[in-house]
Protein backbone atom coordinates (compact mmCIF):
# COMPACT_ATOMS: atom_id res chain seq x y z
CA UNK A 1 0.00 0.00 0.00
CA UNK A 2 1.02 3.41 -0.83
CA UNK A 3 0.03 6.95 0.25
CA UNK A 4 -2.46 7.20 -3.05
CA UNK A 5 -4.03 4.02 -1.96
CA UNK A 6 -4.22 4.49 1.22
CA UNK A 7 -5.85 8.10 1.27
CA UNK A 8 -8.10 6.43 -1.48
CA UNK A 9 -9.36 4.03 1.38
CA UNK A 10 -9.82 6.76 3.54
CA UNK A 11 -12.19 8.62 1.62
CA UNK A 12 -14.04 5.38 1.01
CA UNK A 13 -14.62 4.82 4.36
CA UNK A 14 -15.16 8.87 5.45
CA UNK A 15 -18.93 8.42 6.25
CA UNK A 16 -17.96 5.69 9.08
CA UNK A 17 -15.52 8.50 10.68
CA UNK A 18 -19.06 10.25 11.20
CA UNK A 19 -20.64 7.31 12.04
CA UNK A 20 -17.42 7.12 14.66
CA UNK A 21 -17.62 10.67 15.93
CA UNK A 22 -21.77 10.11 16.69
CA UNK A 23 -20.95 7.20 18.53
CA UNK A 24 -18.53 7.76 20.63
CA UNK A 25 -21.02 11.55 21.23
CA UNK A 26 -23.42 9.05 22.52
CA UNK A 27 -21.19 7.79 25.09
CA UNK A 28 -19.29 11.05 25.85
CA UNK A 29 -20.43 14.71 25.24
CA UNK A 30 -17.07 15.78 24.45
CA UNK A 31 -17.01 13.82 21.26
CA UNK A 32 -20.67 15.80 20.53
CA UNK A 33 -18.72 19.07 19.97
CA UNK A 34 -15.95 21.08 17.54
CA UNK A 35 -16.49 18.55 14.47
CA UNK A 36 -15.22 21.39 12.11
CA UNK A 37 -11.98 20.65 13.60
CA UNK A 38 -12.00 17.09 13.12
CA UNK A 39 -12.35 17.99 9.56
CA UNK A 40 -9.81 20.65 8.94
CA UNK A 41 -12.50 23.34 8.49
CA UNK A 42 -11.89 25.34 11.70
CA UNK A 43 -10.61 28.99 11.23
CA UNK A 44 -7.07 28.98 12.54
CA UNK A 45 -3.99 31.22 12.20
CA UNK A 46 -0.42 30.35 11.01
CA UNK A 47 2.01 29.61 13.79
CA UNK A 48 5.75 29.41 14.00
CA UNK A 49 5.63 25.82 15.60
CA UNK A 50 3.03 22.81 15.65
CA UNK A 51 2.87 19.96 18.44
CA UNK A 52 0.86 17.62 17.98
CA UNK A 53 0.25 15.12 21.12
CA UNK A 54 -2.42 12.24 21.29
CA UNK A 55 -4.35 11.86 24.64
CA UNK A 56 -3.63 12.92 27.75
CA UNK A 57 -0.42 10.69 28.47
CA UNK A 58 1.34 12.29 25.77
CA UNK A 59 0.15 15.88 26.78
CA UNK A 60 1.13 15.26 30.21
CA UNK A 61 4.63 14.82 29.03
CA UNK A 62 5.07 17.16 26.33
CA UNK A 63 3.77 20.46 28.86
CA UNK A 64 7.27 20.78 29.95
CA UNK A 65 8.94 21.25 26.76
CA UNK A 66 5.96 23.36 25.30
CA UNK A 67 7.05 25.18 28.66
CA UNK A 68 10.81 25.04 27.90
CA UNK A 69 10.05 26.23 24.67
CA UNK A 70 7.97 29.30 25.55
CA UNK A 71 10.88 30.00 27.78
CA UNK A 72 13.41 30.28 25.25
CA UNK A 73 11.40 31.48 22.39
CA UNK A 74 8.77 33.79 23.81
CA UNK A 75 7.69 35.47 20.60
CA UNK A 76 7.23 31.82 18.52
CA UNK A 77 3.69 30.88 18.27
CA UNK A 78 2.51 27.76 18.98
CA UNK A 79 -0.09 25.26 17.94
CA UNK A 80 -1.21 22.76 20.22
CA UNK A 81 -3.40 19.35 18.83
CA UNK A 82 -4.49 16.55 20.42
CA UNK A 83 -6.75 13.61 19.62
CA UNK A 84 -8.66 13.17 22.83
CA UNK A 85 -11.07 15.49 24.84
CA UNK A 86 -8.85 14.09 28.13
CA UNK A 87 -5.56 15.73 26.23
CA UNK A 88 -7.41 18.66 25.05
CA UNK A 89 -8.69 19.66 28.54
CA UNK A 90 -4.97 19.32 30.12
CA UNK A 91 -3.84 21.58 27.12
CA UNK A 92 -6.52 24.25 28.05
CA UNK A 93 -5.76 23.87 31.58
CA UNK A 94 -1.54 24.49 30.92
CA UNK A 95 -1.93 27.09 28.21
CA UNK A 96 -5.16 28.99 28.21
CA UNK A 97 -4.84 31.75 26.00
CA UNK A 98 -1.17 30.94 25.29
CA UNK A 99 -1.37 28.63 22.40
CA UNK A 100 -3.37 27.75 19.62
CA UNK A 101 -5.63 24.60 20.34
CA UNK A 102 -7.18 22.02 17.82
CA UNK A 103 -8.28 18.85 17.58
CA UNK A 104 -5.86 17.19 15.09
CA UNK A 105 -8.29 16.33 11.74
CA UNK A 106 -8.78 12.88 10.24
CA UNK A 107 -5.81 11.76 8.34
CA UNK A 108 -7.99 12.46 4.67
CA UNK A 109 -5.84 14.52 2.62
CA UNK A 110 -8.02 17.21 1.86
CA UNK A 111 -8.30 17.37 5.93
CA UNK A 112 -4.92 17.64 6.58
CA UNK A 113 -3.96 19.40 3.38
CA UNK A 114 -6.40 22.46 4.25
CA UNK A 115 -5.36 22.48 8.09
CA UNK A 116 -1.45 22.23 6.85
CA UNK A 117 -2.38 25.25 4.79
CA UNK A 118 -4.03 27.43 7.44
CA UNK A 119 -1.40 26.80 10.06
CA UNK A 120 1.81 26.24 7.67
CA UNK A 121 4.27 25.85 10.64
CA UNK A 122 7.80 26.28 10.11
CA UNK A 123 8.84 23.26 12.37
CA UNK A 124 6.48 20.70 13.66
CA UNK A 125 6.76 18.31 16.71
CA UNK A 126 5.25 14.83 16.48
CA UNK A 127 4.66 13.14 19.98
CA UNK A 128 5.69 9.51 20.14
CA UNK A 129 4.53 7.31 17.58
CA UNK A 130 1.21 9.42 16.09
CA UNK A 131 2.13 9.04 12.54
CA UNK A 132 -0.44 10.05 10.18
CA UNK A 133 0.89 9.41 6.55
CA UNK A 134 -1.08 12.84 4.84
CA UNK A 135 -0.35 14.93 7.73
CA UNK A 136 3.65 14.07 7.39
CA UNK A 137 3.62 14.45 3.64
CA UNK A 138 1.73 17.77 3.49
CA UNK A 139 3.99 19.26 6.51
CA UNK A 140 6.81 18.21 4.46
CA UNK A 141 5.58 19.50 1.14
CA UNK A 142 4.78 22.92 2.95
CA UNK A 143 8.69 22.84 3.71
CA UNK A 144 7.92 22.17 7.09
CA UNK A 145 10.71 20.05 9.49
CA UNK A 146 9.52 17.54 11.08
CA UNK A 147 10.73 16.21 14.67
CA UNK A 148 9.62 13.22 16.22
CA UNK A 149 9.68 13.19 19.97
CA UNK A 150 9.94 11.06 23.02
CA UNK A 151 9.41 8.22 20.09
CA UNK A 152 8.21 5.02 21.39
CA UNK A 153 7.93 1.93 18.96
CA UNK A 154 7.21 -1.56 21.00
CA UNK A 155 7.92 -4.82 18.85
CA UNK A 156 4.21 -4.90 18.00
CA UNK A 157 4.49 -1.35 16.44
CA UNK A 158 7.29 -2.27 14.53
CA UNK A 159 5.75 -5.41 13.13
CA UNK A 160 3.09 -3.60 11.90
CA UNK A 161 4.67 -0.83 10.29
CA UNK A 162 6.88 -3.83 8.87
CA UNK A 163 3.74 -5.12 6.64
CA UNK A 164 3.19 -1.71 4.70
CA UNK A 165 6.41 -0.92 3.96
CA UNK A 166 5.59 1.52 1.05
CA UNK A 167 3.14 3.85 2.86
CA UNK A 168 5.19 3.67 6.14
CA UNK A 169 9.02 3.66 5.07
CA UNK A 170 8.61 6.86 2.79
CA UNK A 171 6.81 8.64 5.79
CA UNK A 172 9.12 7.49 8.39
CA UNK A 173 12.08 8.62 5.94
CA UNK A 174 11.03 11.87 5.56
CA UNK A 175 11.11 12.95 9.74
CA UNK A 176 14.13 15.07 9.54
CA UNK A 177 15.14 14.31 13.82
CA UNK A 178 13.97 11.45 15.81
CA UNK A 179 14.62 11.81 19.53
CA UNK A 180 14.16 7.65 20.63
CA UNK A 181 12.71 6.81 24.26
CA UNK A 182 15.26 4.06 24.77
CA UNK A 183 17.73 2.38 22.30
CA UNK A 184 15.34 -0.69 21.89
CA UNK A 185 13.19 2.10 20.09
CA UNK A 186 16.34 3.32 18.00
CA UNK A 187 17.12 -0.12 16.81
CA UNK A 188 13.64 -0.78 16.26
CA UNK A 189 13.42 2.59 13.93
CA UNK A 190 16.96 1.72 12.00
CA UNK A 191 15.03 -1.61 11.00
CA UNK A 192 12.83 0.17 9.31
CA UNK A 193 15.12 1.74 7.22
CA UNK A 194 15.36 5.06 9.28
CA UNK A 195 18.84 6.41 8.90
CA UNK A 196 21.03 5.86 12.31
CA UNK A 197 22.28 9.49 11.94
CA UNK A 198 18.71 11.11 12.02
CA UNK A 199 17.97 9.14 15.67
CA UNK A 200 19.22 10.63 18.93
CA UNK A 201 18.14 8.20 22.17
CA UNK A 202 17.50 10.88 24.89
CA UNK A 203 15.34 8.63 27.17
CA UNK A 204 11.63 9.62 27.67
CA UNK A 205 9.87 12.63 28.94
CA UNK A 206 7.57 10.91 30.91
CA UNK A 207 10.25 10.59 33.62
CA UNK A 208 10.64 14.18 34.02
CA UNK A 209 7.14 14.13 35.16
CA UNK A 210 6.45 17.18 37.17
CA UNK A 211 4.09 17.02 40.41
CA UNK A 212 3.32 20.62 41.37
CA UNK A 213 2.95 21.11 45.32
CA UNK A 214 -0.63 22.34 44.31
CA UNK A 215 -1.35 19.20 43.43
CA UNK A 216 -0.07 17.17 45.90
CA UNK A 217 -2.09 19.66 48.22
CA UNK A 218 -5.15 19.16 46.27
CA UNK A 219 -4.94 15.35 46.56
CA UNK A 220 -4.32 15.64 50.57
CA UNK A 221 -7.74 17.81 50.72
CA UNK A 222 -9.44 15.48 48.54
CA UNK A 223 -8.60 12.71 50.72
CA UNK A 224 -9.78 14.75 54.24
CA UNK A 225 -13.05 15.20 52.52
CA UNK A 226 -14.12 12.10 52.14
CA UNK A 227 -12.95 10.96 55.78
CA UNK A 228 -10.23 8.65 54.19
CA UNK A 229 -7.41 9.74 56.17
CA UNK A 230 -7.15 6.23 58.03
CA UNK A 231 -8.42 4.37 55.16
CA UNK A 232 -6.20 1.88 53.06
CA UNK A 233 -7.08 3.44 49.37
CA UNK A 234 -5.88 2.22 46.21
CA UNK A 235 -6.66 3.49 42.69
CA UNK A 236 -7.41 1.38 39.43
CA UNK A 237 -6.52 4.01 37.06
CA UNK A 238 -7.11 4.23 33.10
CA UNK A 239 -9.08 0.95 33.45
CA UNK A 240 -10.49 -0.85 30.37
CA UNK A 241 -13.92 -2.56 29.78
CA UNK A 242 -12.76 -6.27 30.44
CA UNK A 243 -10.93 -4.91 33.55
CA UNK A 244 -13.54 -3.73 35.64
CA UNK A 245 -15.03 -6.84 36.94
CA UNK A 246 -11.41 -8.21 37.75
CA UNK A 247 -11.31 -4.71 39.89
CA UNK A 248 -14.07 -5.53 41.53
CA UNK A 249 -13.06 -9.04 42.27
CA UNK A 250 -9.88 -7.79 44.01
CA UNK A 251 -11.77 -5.39 45.87
CA UNK A 252 -13.87 -7.78 47.41
CA UNK A 253 -10.60 -10.08 48.42
CA UNK A 254 -9.03 -7.02 49.92
CA UNK A 255 -12.24 -5.90 51.75
CA UNK A 256 -12.15 -9.60 53.53
CA UNK A 257 -8.57 -8.31 54.96
CA UNK A 258 -9.30 -4.82 55.16
CA UNK A 259 -12.89 -3.93 55.69
CA UNK A 260 -12.79 -0.38 55.33
CA UNK A 261 -10.69 -0.75 52.25
CA UNK A 262 -11.70 2.00 49.39
CA UNK A 263 -11.06 1.54 45.67
CA UNK A 264 -10.99 4.59 43.14
CA UNK A 265 -11.80 3.03 39.82
CA UNK A 266 -10.73 5.03 36.87
CA UNK A 267 -11.76 4.38 33.68
CA UNK A 268 -9.83 5.26 30.86
CA UNK A 269 -12.44 6.49 28.40
CA UNK A 270 -15.15 9.10 29.65
CA UNK A 271 -17.64 7.26 27.53
CA UNK A 272 -17.32 4.09 29.85
CA UNK A 273 -18.30 5.99 33.32
CA UNK A 274 -21.78 5.37 33.27
CA UNK A 275 -20.45 1.34 32.68
CA UNK A 276 -18.11 1.47 35.66
CA UNK A 277 -21.01 2.70 37.98
CA UNK A 278 -23.14 0.13 36.93
CA UNK A 279 -20.59 -2.74 36.93
CA UNK A 280 -19.72 -1.82 40.67
CA UNK A 281 -23.69 -1.61 41.31
CA UNK A 282 -24.41 -4.57 39.65
CA UNK A 283 -21.63 -6.14 42.53
CA UNK A 284 -23.60 -4.72 45.15
CA UNK A 285 -21.14 -2.17 46.44
CA UNK A 286 -21.52 1.17 47.51
CA UNK A 287 -20.52 3.68 45.16
CA UNK A 288 -19.83 7.39 45.11
CA UNK A 289 -19.53 9.37 41.51
CA UNK A 290 -16.64 11.73 41.93
CA UNK A 291 -18.23 13.92 39.06
CA UNK A 292 -21.16 14.96 41.03
CA UNK A 293 -19.39 15.25 44.48
CA UNK A 294 -21.34 12.23 45.92
CA UNK A 295 -20.89 12.20 49.73
CA UNK A 296 -18.02 9.54 50.63
CA UNK A 297 -19.46 7.94 53.82
CA UNK A 298 -17.94 5.20 56.26
CA UNK A 299 -20.14 2.66 54.21
CA UNK A 300 -18.64 3.92 50.33
CA UNK A 301 -16.41 0.61 48.84
CA UNK A 302 -15.26 2.30 45.80
CA UNK A 303 -15.76 5.75 44.07
CA UNK A 304 -15.55 6.23 40.67
CA UNK A 305 -13.16 9.13 39.49
CA UNK A 306 -15.88 9.95 36.12
CA UNK A 307 -13.81 13.25 35.83
CA UNK A 308 -11.27 14.69 33.39
CA UNK A 309 -7.67 15.36 34.15
CA UNK A 310 -7.46 14.09 38.08
CA UNK A 311 -5.77 10.67 37.82
CA UNK A 312 -2.30 12.14 38.87
CA UNK A 313 -4.45 13.83 41.92
CA UNK A 314 -6.30 11.02 42.57
CA UNK A 315 -3.09 8.65 42.22
CA UNK A 316 -1.62 11.03 45.08
CA UNK A 317 -4.66 10.93 47.40
CA UNK A 318 -3.98 7.19 47.81
CA UNK A 319 -1.87 4.41 48.40
CA UNK A 320 -1.23 1.80 46.28
CA UNK A 321 -2.31 1.54 42.10
CA UNK A 322 -2.87 -0.77 39.62
CA UNK A 323 -2.53 0.59 35.72
CA UNK A 324 -4.95 -0.55 33.49
CA UNK A 325 -4.60 -1.41 29.86
CA UNK A 326 -2.74 -4.65 31.13
CA UNK A 327 -5.04 -7.31 31.86
CA UNK A 328 -6.39 -7.21 28.35
CA UNK A 329 -4.18 -6.96 25.24
CA UNK A 330 -4.25 -3.67 25.02
CA UNK A 331 -0.62 -2.53 25.75
CA UNK A 332 -0.86 -0.52 28.81
CA UNK A 333 -0.40 3.02 30.25
CA UNK A 334 1.98 4.84 31.87
CA UNK A 335 2.99 3.46 35.45
CA UNK A 336 5.62 5.93 36.05
CA UNK A 337 2.53 8.52 37.04
CA UNK A 338 1.64 6.91 40.08
CA UNK A 339 5.35 6.00 40.74
CA UNK A 340 6.45 9.35 40.98
CA UNK A 341 4.02 10.19 43.71
CA UNK A 342 5.52 7.61 45.88
CA UNK A 343 2.57 4.75 45.09
CA UNK A 344 3.86 0.93 44.92
CA UNK A 345 2.65 -0.27 41.40
CA UNK A 346 0.80 -3.10 40.13
CA UNK A 347 0.25 -3.94 36.53
CA UNK A 348 -1.14 -7.17 33.90
CA UNK A 349 1.23 -8.55 31.55
CA UNK A 350 0.08 -7.14 28.84
CA UNK A 351 2.33 -3.86 29.01
CA UNK A 352 4.05 -3.70 25.58
CA UNK A 353 3.70 -0.34 25.00
CA UNK A 354 5.38 0.43 28.24
CA UNK A 355 8.09 -2.76 28.17
CA UNK A 356 11.02 -0.97 29.10
CA UNK A 357 9.94 1.27 31.89
CA UNK A 358 8.03 -1.39 33.05
CA UNK A 359 11.11 -3.80 33.40
CA UNK A 360 12.83 -0.96 35.29
CA UNK A 361 10.40 -0.06 37.80
CA UNK A 362 10.41 -3.77 38.22
CA UNK A 363 13.86 -4.41 38.62
CA UNK A 364 14.26 -1.87 41.57
CA UNK A 365 11.38 -2.87 43.43
CA UNK A 366 8.93 -0.33 42.48
CA UNK A 367 6.11 -2.69 40.32
CA UNK A 368 4.97 -6.09 40.38
CA UNK A 369 3.47 -7.77 37.74
CA UNK A 370 0.14 -9.82 37.91
CA UNK A 371 -1.90 -11.47 35.85
CA UNK A 372 -5.33 -12.32 37.70
CA UNK A 373 -7.63 -10.75 40.20
CA UNK A 374 -6.41 -12.85 43.27
CA UNK A 375 -2.93 -12.10 42.16
CA UNK A 376 -3.83 -8.30 42.16
CA UNK A 377 -5.42 -8.89 45.67
CA UNK A 378 -2.47 -10.46 47.27
CA UNK A 379 -0.26 -8.05 46.64
CA UNK A 380 -2.36 -5.43 47.27
CA UNK A 381 -3.53 -7.02 51.06
CA UNK A 382 0.76 -7.51 50.99
CA UNK A 383 1.32 -4.12 51.05
CA UNK A 384 -1.04 -2.72 53.48
CA UNK A 385 0.60 -5.44 55.78
CA UNK A 386 3.81 -4.53 55.58
CA UNK A 387 4.58 -1.47 55.83
CA UNK A 388 8.85 -1.87 55.84
CA UNK A 389 7.79 -3.20 52.56
CA UNK A 390 5.16 -0.61 51.12
CA UNK A 391 8.33 2.14 51.94
CA UNK A 392 11.19 0.23 49.68
CA UNK A 393 8.93 0.20 46.67
CA UNK A 394 7.42 3.82 47.36
CA UNK A 395 10.95 5.34 47.60
CA UNK A 396 12.30 2.77 44.55
CA UNK A 397 9.68 4.72 42.27
CA UNK A 398 10.63 8.30 43.53
CA UNK A 399 14.22 7.54 43.02
CA UNK A 400 13.61 5.39 39.20
CA UNK A 401 11.92 9.11 38.59
CA UNK A 402 15.08 10.67 40.11
CA UNK A 403 17.54 9.12 38.16
CA UNK A 404 16.63 8.85 34.49
CA UNK A 405 15.59 12.64 34.30
CA UNK A 406 17.16 14.40 31.74
CA UNK A 407 15.15 13.63 28.49
CA UNK A 408 13.83 17.18 28.71
CA UNK A 409 16.80 19.03 28.45
CA UNK A 410 17.99 16.17 25.92
CA UNK A 411 14.74 16.68 23.29
CA UNK A 412 14.79 20.58 24.15
CA UNK A 413 18.66 20.52 22.23
CA UNK A 414 16.77 19.10 19.51
CA UNK A 415 14.13 21.36 19.51
CA UNK A 416 16.51 23.96 19.88
CA UNK A 417 18.55 23.13 16.98
CA UNK A 418 15.66 22.52 14.61
CA UNK A 419 14.34 26.17 15.71
CA UNK A 420 17.50 27.83 15.40
CA UNK A 421 18.24 26.07 11.53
Amino acid sequence: MNRSLYSALLYLISPLLMVYLIVRGFKSPDYRRRWGERFGIKRLQQTDLLLHCVSMGETLAAIPLIKQIQTAYPNLSITVTTTSPTGSAEVLRAFAGQVQHCYLPFDLAWCSKRFVQQVAPKNCIIMETELWPNLIHYLKHSGAKVLLANARLSQKSADAYHKRPGLNLPMLQSLDAIAAQSEQAAARFIDLGVTADNITVCGSLKFDLNIEQARIDAALVMRKSWNAQQRPIWVAGSVHPGEFDIMIQAHQRVLQQYPTALMVLVPRHPEQFDAAVAVVKAAGMLVARRSINDEVTAQTQVIVGDTMGELLTLYAAADQAFVGGTLIENGGHNPLEPAAVGLPVFVGPHHWDFNEITALLQREGALQVVNSSDALAQVLISMFNDKQGYQVASEAGRQVMLQNRGALEKQFALVDLMLKS
